[in-house]
């Protein structure tokens, strides 16, 4: 038998939990979970090779395939291995990147017959204004929130399969009524989801939340994506689900639209979707009139 397996999501998180003194293997999740083909629960090859093809072309081609792929079916072996632990502890934001994680990670748990699993879920620390996430905390804060994890209930386990199954089948009457709940057995799901709600392209535009904000802060004057992005996360409400390739691949939408809603000048045609060579500096983004279609009124 082992002895403690953390799981978190994010490098950042990952690398200070590693550093806290807490006793036990860290494992890094990674995946986009609220986004993308798949189905509820514990994936097929079929699904996996579905989403190693969608993080290959949501990130433009940054993340290889293969690579993705090889990721992926890792993640969940050594899910399926949990049950050789002596202890399984989840560490998680209340945003919805995580909850979404989260819930997906109890339903595959739960589907291994794991059920001695416990749960640290953070969404505020004291002097940490705004709150963002467990990446913002230093290896001996970490530590200090150990003691305060708290087992998985029953209804927990049931409550995340059912919410995973939301996110996986985008269900539009349920995630509306989840978004509603009061006495949610994991109590940052009503909010994550209406986050998600809200990233729904609106009817009107066609953009959802963190699109019209990058839009807002372009018109208003921030030209590199620096300056977007601080304009946005200052904009957004914490706790913050999206990174900056998130926020990119949102400006290159804005761009690939038609009309283009924006234009990007720089050393590529469009803004680097994850570790790249081109600085980002050399990147100007300005906004461009919206033109009505033919057929709009005027």
């Amino acid at each position: 038998m082992n002895d403690t397996l953390h799981i978190t999501s994010g490098d950042c998180a990952g690398g200070s939990l590693a550093k806290s003194g807490v006793p036990g293997e860290v494992f890094v999740w990674h995946d986009i979970l609220y986004d993308g083909p798949r189905n509820p629960g514990w994936p097929d090859e079929v699904t996996l090779r579905a989403r190693a093809e969608f993080l290959a072309q949501s990130t433009a081609g940054g993340l290889d395939r293969a690579r993705v792929l090889r990721t992926l079916r890792a993640q969940y072996r050594k899910l399926a291995a949990a049950a050789g632990y002596d202890r399984i502890v989840l560490w998680f934001d209340a945003c919805l990147f995580d909850q979404s994680m989260l819930v997906h990670i109890l339903a595959c748990l739960r589907y291994q017959g794991i059920r001695e699993v416990e749960l640290l879920c953070v969404d505020a620390f004291a002097g940490i204004e705004p709150f963002h996430g467990l990446g913002q905390l230093r290896p001996a804060q970490l530590a200090s929130l150990y003691d305060h994890r708290r087992r998985v209930t029953v209804s927990q386990f049931r409550y995340a399969a059912r919410v995973d199954k939301a996110f996986a089948t985008k269900d539009s009457a349920l995630l509306p009524d989840l978004s509603q709940s009061t006495d949610a057995p994991l109590p940052w799901i009503p909010a994550a989801v209406k986050r998600w709600l809200q990233e729904q392209p609106d009817p009107a535009t066609g953009l959802g939340r963190l699109e019209r904000l990058a839009l807002a802060a372009i018109r208003d004057g921030c030209e590199t994506p620096g300056a977007i992005f601080s304009s946005v996360a200052a904009a957004d409400a914490p706790p913050q689900f999206w990174g900056d390739t998130t926020l990119w691949a949102k400006i290159n939408g804005l761009a690939d639209r038609t009309p283009p809603l924006v234009r990007i000048k720089g050393p590529t045609a469009r803004l680097p979707q994850w570790v790249s060579r081109v600085p980002l500096t050399s990147f100007r983004i300005k906004s461009l009139p919206n033109k009505p279609k033919a057929g709009d009124s005027q």
